[in-house]
């Protein structure tokens, strides 16, 4: 939806957000954005964004860059500054964007919101105990210098990896940055502050409890699903393998697809969203990592926003954007006899008790 603002704001948020693309008098601005929420961004940001020097009041904003992934040279052309100004603003304002969003739009996940989460995928995708799809998007960049293959992926390209958690509602959950793109999603999980606190057992999931109108089988984990290219834990669904199944096993492979499609969905809105993920992005990579961290704290602002206008809190986090440390060593992909298990108790559900209409029956 495209709301109308009026010439005042206008001239607010031209004093916030830059001129580009609104300069000449007879455009008709809209934003894909609330007049609510385009006041709060304001309030939050403004502090933060505005420079002073000389006693001119300077600001440059990087939604240039963020929407369309120009080189800072086309940027500083348009904004008719420095090469070396842009190269410093940007970051500046994208961790100003993650600094002020993150604590109210993608705060660390506390028991009560893997609960909210996990009824969520139950009432939207019919899959229950599920506290998030997991997946890893190649982020595009140039080849860093003195990197050699590190961030070299299998489509020949060269890349940082965004790991994302989203929610029911396509909102991110937790995210990590910065996973090379040499290394496979499950080499990413392994390495990351997730996947370690998901072995440890530290990210506070709900206690385990029978699956609906099962309670003959036992209390089950909550657990995350995730494709192939992720081990089989005892809190990690992934679908079996191979072609010619028998139909409870297709079936429980199709309700672990249409959950877990959620996350390829959240990435392809932020990809729509922001340009920047359609071309190779010439920056370092820490820089790199900010800006994909500011598009993703403020998708989430985009999409936390209850009917009534105002933000809705519930935390959707990253305890996890900490920097790779460096790869290690990829855990084995052997699966244990009870995450075999768990994904059996899901399987013998989606086929009895669990099944929807619309499934393939014998």
């Amino acid at each position: 939806v495209y709301v109308p603002i009026s010439r005042e704001q206008q001239g607010e948020f031209h004093g916030l957000i830059h001129e580009m693309k609104m300069y000449h008098e007879h455009f008709h601005i809209y934003f894909r954005i609330s007049v609510a929420q385009v006041e709060l961004l304001l309030a939050e940001l403004g502090p933060h964004l505005r420079r002073q020097g000389n006693n001119i009041r300077e600001l440059i904003d990087p939604e240039q860059f963020l929407a369309t992934g120009d080189s800072f040279r086309t940027i500083a052309f348009s904004f008719r500054v420095g090469v070396s100004t842009v190269s410093q603003i940007i970051p500046q304002v994208a961790t100003a964007i993650w600094d002020c969003l993150v604590d109210n739009f993608m705060a660390v996940p506390s028991t009560a919101d893997w609960w909210s989460i996990a009824e969520g995928f139950q009432e939207r995708w019919h899959f229950p105990l599920c506290c998030g799809a997991l997946d890893g998007k190649h982020v595009q960049t140039k080849a860093p210098p003195n990197s050699g293959s590190m961030f070299h992926n299998y489509k020949g390209t060269f890349s940082i990896v965004l790991l994302a958690v989203v929610d029911a509602r396509y909102r991110f959950c937790v995210i990590d940055v910065r996973g090379y793109g040499r290394t496979s999603d499950g080499g990413i999980l392994a390495n990351s502050t997730f996947g370690q606190a998901l072995r440890a057992g530290t990210l506070y999931l709900p206690p385990d409890q029978p699956l609906p109108g099962e309670e003959h089988r036992g209390a089950q984990p909550h657990v995350f699903v995730a494709d192939e290219a992720f081990p089989l834990r005892r809190e990690l669904m992934r679908p079996f393998p191979g072609r010619l199944l028998p139909l409870e096993k297709r079936i429980f492979n199709y309700r672990l697809s249409r959950a877990r499609m959620i996350v390829e969905g959240a990435f392809g809105v932020l990809s729509s969203q922001w340009r920047l993920y359609r071309r190779s992005m010439e920056l370092r990579p820490e820089i790199a990592e900010k800006c994909v961290k500011a598009t993703c704290v403020l998708h989430n602002f985009l999409r936390c926003w209850d009917e009534r206008g105002a933000p809705a809190v519930r935390g959707v986090a990253p305890a996890v954007v900490e920097p790779l440390q460096g790869l290690g060593r990829v855990a084995a992909n052997n699966s244990s006899r009870e995450a075999v298990l768990v994904r059996e108790k899901f399987m013998a559900h989606f086929s009895a008790e669990g099944a929807v209409s619309w499934q393939p029956k014998e």
